[in-house]
């Protein structure tokens, strides 16, 4: 399933590459990606960055991109005032395939299962532009499958996590030969040493706590009649902890203005609480690296969290997909029951405790295996009509 990592350079000539962000979590993912590409000589590279990075609510987060020095970059507001990711997808697909238009890239390159990404996907599709998914095949929970998953059937070229995504892309009929396991682009820069040390990341964000968990909750699109509930319900149990929470705002998913009016209403002006809208990605894995441990409902908890050792407590159904994922010890799933939640954040609360490191999403060498295959002839001579291949049953 895991193909080969080929030898064979391109000709001189310098391809051009689009990279497609829309929130500070897939950026995390790319920019070791872009990074690397920057450094060869072989790609003309470009940003077309929408979504949260350019809302001013979630941290006006384009800036961490310019800071990062990276150039190229084409701002694009996809904002829809009524939170509906439909109009979000429609803003999208017309920005997006204005810009192509005008730039005429080789490839498109777009990450995970965002509405910022399927728009990209398909303009790319349409137009018989080179498409390739960073992290598809894999499965989380509500509507956010549905939208890899797509992502994916429109993709020419797959970038995948680990063994089991790249099953899964066979199962929906994806040719083996354009499905390459390279790990998770964020573990790369996880494993660096050039992380900034805690007091520095403490000292930014005027951060005081010796000690603190994070505490990061998105909505859940498939259960909204009952979300005040269940925030409410998590709340209770992290103020009754007496513990320290860096609270990092909830992504812009349907339901987000319910999971924030809870969280302002209640816990703003605590000083056990310190809130920020978002943060620089770097930072940010300090701060899990030296966290007692995360609570929420968020994929850090799961793929991210794990590589440090670091206790993550996943409440709700918005992973429930990753139940697979239980094997990992780190992991410690709950419901929206106050009982259960506090009991978990007592044990973790109490003193820090660290487990054994998971590689289930990659070893931190993702980027020179991307470097590799992207560099070859064959990977260019990606056929733009796919084929749905039959498994053999």
């Amino acid at each position: 399933m895991e193909r080969s990592i080929l030898t064979r350079k391109i000709d001189k000539k310098k391809r051009k590459i689009v990279f497609l962000t829309g929130t500070r979590a897939d950026f995390g993912k790319i920019k070791p990606l872009v990074s690397t590409l920057l450094k060869s000589k072989l790609f003309d590279v470009h940003l077309f960055v929408t979504g949260m990075h350019v809302d001013s609510k979630y941290g006006y987060t384009v800036d961490e991109i310019i800071k990062s020095g990276f150039s190229n970059i084409y701002q694009f507001d996809n904002n829809a005032e009524s939170g509906r990711q439909d109009i979000t997808l429609a803003h999208t697909l017309l920005g997006f395939s204005s810009y192509i238009k005008l730039i005429k890239p080789d490839m498109i390159i777009v990450h995970g299962d965002r509405v910022e990404a399927l728009a990209g996907s398909i303009v790319g599709a349409v137009n018989n532009i080179l498409v390739a998914h960073i992290e598809g095949g894999e499965i989380s929970g509500n509507i956010d499958d549905s939208i890899r998953h797509s992502i994916s059937k429109m993709s020419h070229l797959h970038f995948v996590a680990n063994k089991a995504a790249a099953r899964r892309l066979l199962q929906m009929g994806e040719n083996k030969r354009s499905i390459f396991t390279i790990g998770s682009p964020d573990l790369d820069i996880m494993s660096s040493g050039n992380l900034p040390k805690i007091a520095e990341t403490k000292k930014r964000y005027g951060i005081d706590y010796k000690s603190y968990a994070i505490l990061m909750c998105h909505s859940i699109t498939s259960e909204l009649s009952g979300l005040k509930d269940k925030i409410n319900t998590l709340v209770d149990a992290v103020d009754k902890s007496g513990l320290n929470y860096v609270v990092i705002h909830p992504n812009n998913d349907p339901g987000r203005d319910i999971v924030f009016d809870i969280f302002s209403t209640r816990l703003l002006g605590n000083e056990r609480f310190t809130f920020f809208p978002s943060m620089r990605f770097e930072h940010f894995l300090t701060l899990i690296k030296n966290a007692q441990f995360i609570i929420g409902n968020s994929s850090v908890g799961i793929r991210e969290t794990p590589f440090y050792g670091i206790p993550s407590i996943d409440v709700g159904s918005r992973q429930n997909g990753r139940t697979q994922f239980a094997k990992i010890k780190s992991i410690f799933h709950c419901d929206f029951n106050k009982n259960e939640i506090l009991r978990l954040l007592v044990r973790f609360g109490s003193k820090k405790i660290k487990f054994a490191p998971s590689r289930h999403f990659g070893n931190g060498k993702s980027v020179e295996k991307f470097l590799k295959i992207i560099e070859t002839d064959e990977f260019w001579q990606t056929k733009i009509q796919k084929t749905f291949l039959d498994i053999n049953f």
